[in-house]
């Protein structure tokens, strides 16, 4: 009786909450200040990139406030962690990924949020790619000369990450568990410091997004070697894949998403994911996100928990089989 007391209760509360949103919605009157839309990793990620394109639109195309929030820190856990303690208002967003919302519990014991439980899905943005980089000046050339050198002598190269459980890092553990080799990796608060270190000769390699890579790569202060996509990426058509490079097998797709704290009402979902989804199939957001290796998908907030649920039990297979342990 007191636990249907409590539901009942929660569920009164929960009504309560939707109807000034849905009156809020019908008149117009929402939003009436800025939108806050969490990053939770630095400033030129890959996630970074994506969220402030979204922005963007949002701005010029419903003349919108929404400000970037970078929070950046262990693998997006100090961010993440900031959105799920927000109040379910309509005013706090979140730029998610599969590190924040699909591997992270397994790489952190304290976690402090569950992945599912304490958000809700918004729009998954889209899929997107990395491409294992070296700097313009390094003595490696292709995939399997690194193979090469680190068959011979296991744990002399580095890669860079920004943290356990990010692209990344799954991207290094993948390569290496198919490679039957070892690398050492070095932790950065941010893919953007990794590419710096990179850049300057402090690490190796980098597996990063397409979208974060992307100026170094027109720059020509980096090499790609490999795509780490079953197929070849438009925008690079001459780079091989992982497979292609001689590592079979591999496939690592990341993905962007937008996520809400729980609570936040379904009327009020409703309307972002719409809103997200023009803004994103809009002609020059596709162009400039297929320059970058993202495919866009844009869904409804019931596809993409479904899709969060499947990414959840993968992710977490694949990495237990890795050998890889929780911190």
């Amino acid at each position: 009786m007191q636990r249907r007391k409590l539901l009942l209760t929660a569920a009164g509360a929960g009504a309560a909450l939707a109807t000034p949103f849905a009156s809020a919605l019908a008149q117009g009157t929402w939003p009436t200040r800025p939108i806050r839309f969490v990053v939770p990793f630095p400033p030129g990620g890959g996630t970074d990139t994506t969220s402030r394109v979204v922005a963007d639109k949002f701005n010029t195309l419903l003349n919108w406030t929404v400000v970037i929030d970078n929070k950046p820190g262990v693998s997006g856990i100090v961010g993440t962690q900031a959105v799920a303690r927000a109040q379910p208002d309509g005013y706090t967003l979140m730029g998610g990924t599969i590190t924040t919302h699909a591997v992270n519990a397994f790489f952190n014991k304290n976690l402090g949020y569950e992945q599912v439980k304490d958000f809700v899905p918004v729009d998954l943005v889209g899929m997107v790619s990395n491409v294992l980089v070296v700097a313009a000046d390094s003595r490696f050339n292709s995939v399997a000369q690194i193979t090469a050198e680190l068959t011979a002598k296991p744990d002399s190269l580095t890669y860079g990450t920004a943290g356990a459980g990010t692209s990344q890092h799954l991207s290094g553990q993948l390569y290496q568990n198919i490679a039957h080799t070892r690398m050492r990796q070095i932790v950065y608060k941010g893919g953007s410091q990794a590419m710096v270190d990179l850049i300057g000769g402090q690490i190796d390699m980098v597996f990063e997004t397409v979208a974060a890579a992307r100026p170094m790569i027109d720059g020509k202060r980096v090499k790609v070697l490999a795509v780490t996509s079953t197929k070849r990426l438009a925008s690079l058509p001459a780079v091989p894949t992982m497979a292609e490079a001689g590592v079979p097998g591999f496939e690592m797709q990341s993905w962007q998403g937008v996520f809400a704290p729980a609570g936040t009402p379904p009327e009020l979902l409703a309307r972002l994911s719409g809103e997200i989804n023009q803004a994103v199939r809009s002609p020059d957001i596709q162009g400039y996100f297929a320059e970058r290796g993202f495919l866009v998908e844009g869904t409804t907030p019931a596809v993409f928990r479904t899709f969060l649920e499947t990414e959840v039990d993968k992710w977490t297979t694949i990495v237990k089989t890795s050998g890889a342990k929780p911190d």
